[in-house]
């Protein structure tokens, strides 16, 4: 039960937080690229691998891991943005996306693993 209760406190503050940060996003930005997506994923990557390094209890990693990075980052938004810029030929920004998102998320997740770990 408790268990439970902290991924859904941490997925509802997620959520709210993914939110805000997509509105704050498209009220500034008028592009094609995914800023919003690629930022929050990048973020979340950085914050669970320092979740992660921190060696914190089950209920910490439930809360901050599954609950809040989990609903706070998208991988099926990632993939819907990805296929979206392929469909409209959009070569630049689908190539510099995929780039962008997966040297440098899983260079942020290692690096917050090793600040974790500090």
């Amino acid at each position: 039960m408790v268990q439970g209760m902290m991924v859904a406190i941490g997925g509802f503050f997620g959520a709210i937080s993914r939110f805000g940060i997509s509105r704050l996003f498209k009220k500034y930005d008028h592009t094609d690229f995914p800023y919003a997506t690629l930022f929050v994923n990048l973020v979340g990557s950085f914050l669970l691998g320092y979740v992660i390094g921190s060696d914190i209890a089950e209920t910490g990693i439930l809360l901050l891991g599954t609950g809040f990075l989990g609903s706070y980052t998208t991988f099926s938004t990632f993939k819907l943005e990805t296929i979206q810029l392929h469909a409209d030929n959009k070569w630049k920004p689908l190539i510099t996306y995929l780039l962008i998102s997966y040297t440098i998320g899983i260079l942020f997740a290692f690096v917050g693993m090793a600040l974790g770990r500090v």
